[in-house]
Formats: structure tokens, sequence, C-alpha cells
């Protein structure tokens, strides 16, 4: 294998996370088909973690070039709520009336009404004191199946254990079986069933669903 090297974040790679985030931000492939503003993508997934917990985030290294990351948050209730840091998008990039984000804004806003009616809507933000901390993770596709994946996760974890953290969750999009085999085989177990996505469609029009996933870290913290 190649030359691996699993380092903190450093402010000087944010403008690489900020690129992959958005080069793998539909299902670990490029997002630019559904919504083409990279800024507000980057933004919105990556903001809070390069720029309010970077302490929390690791990049990956392959050869000298970050391939990848995984961002963490170890109390997830510090982290930015998701329908504010959206609406900051709105407001301050107009993601609403740009051409290339304004569909998915308006058919997420459908697919809210829609699923409130059929009292599907879940809750803004995962909440549970049995597993306060959670991760993002993304790699390029020349790093996966390598073992980068693995790494990255097994030190996020070890940290969280040395803090004395009771467990981590992560959610990803159920139809990803091969995300969801990966985080199973790292410890992660499904909890409760995967929920719609608001906005969110695979190329031919089919609706997606996030799967919450769980894993308990010190003894007697629970399942």
């Amino acid at each position: 294998m190649s030359d691996l090297l699993i380092r903190p974040y450093q402010p000087s790679d944010r403008a690489r996370v900020r690129h992959i985030c958005f080069v793998t931000g539909y299902i670990g492939e490029p997002v630019e088909w559904q919504w083409r503003d990279a800024e507000s993508f980057s933004n919105i997934f990556t903001g809070y973690y390069t720029d309010a917990e970077p302490e929390s985030a690791l990049v990956a290294e392959i050869d000298g070039e970050v391939r990848g990351y995984l961002l963490g948050c170890i109390d997830s209730s510090k982290a930015w709520n998701p329908g504010t840091v959206v609406g900051r998008q709105i407001t301050r990039r107009g993601i609403a009336l740009r051409p290339g984000t304004a569909p998915f804004v308006w058919r997420a806003l459908g697919d809210v009404v829609v699923d409130a009616a059929h009292k599907r809507l879940p809750a803004a933000a995962f909440s549970d004191p049995r597993w306060p901390a959670h991760l993002h993770i993304d790699l390029l596709r020349d790093a996966r199946g390598r073992g980068v994946g693995a790494a990255l996760i097994r030190r996020w974890l070890d940290t969280l254990r040395q803090a004395g953290v009771a467990g981590c969750y992560l959610e990803t999009v159920a139809e990803n079986t091969g995300a969801v085999a990966f985080f199973e085989a790292m410890g992660f177990e499904k909890r409760k069933k995967p929920i719609p996505a608001p906005g969110l469609r695979s190329p031919a029009g089919a609706r997606h669903h996030v799967q919450l996933m769980v894993q308990s870290l010190q003894v007697g913290s629970g399942s």
C-alpha cells in the first residue's frame, strides 16, 4: 500500500476537505448533478467541524495528499442545528433561488410537508446520552478498499474511549448497502428503521432514506 498517514486536521486542510465533501456528496460520488453550489454544500456538511470543532477532525494522507477525512463531534448537543445551517445558506447564498440548488430545496420542503402529514417526520437532530458523539467520513474513490476508512474510524473511536465518551452514532444513506456493511464491520449497529431523507433522490427519481447507526464504547453504556 502507498504511504498512509492519519493525522489531526489542520486549518490548511480546509479547502481540500470541502472539495472532497462535494465530489463524494452523493453516496460517495459527485453531488453536482443535483446540487451545483459547492460553497453552500460544503458549508452545510463540513462547516461546523472545520470551523467550530477542528480538534475533533482527522484527515488521511496518501503519498502526502489528503484523500479522505473523518469529521467528529464529541458532544452532539453543541453542534450547529441543521435547520439553522440550511437557513443561513438560504438567506446568505440564496440556495432557494439558484438554478443549481432551488429544485432540491423546494423538493425537500415538499417532502417535509408530505412526511409530516403521514407522521413520519424525524426529529431535527438525533439526541441520546448513550451515544453523544457522532462522525462524518468521506474518502475519494481511489482511497477506498485500502483500509483508510477503518484506520480513520479506529483512531476516532480510540479518542472517544480515552475521553470516557459513552458512545458514537452516525447517519448514512440506507440504500448505500456497501457503506452500511462497512460500518457494521466497524462495530456500529442499525438503530431504528430508516427514515425518508427530504429532497434526496436517486438518478432515477427514487427517494433515499437515512439509516441511524450506533456504537457503545463504555461498559454499561447501553445498546
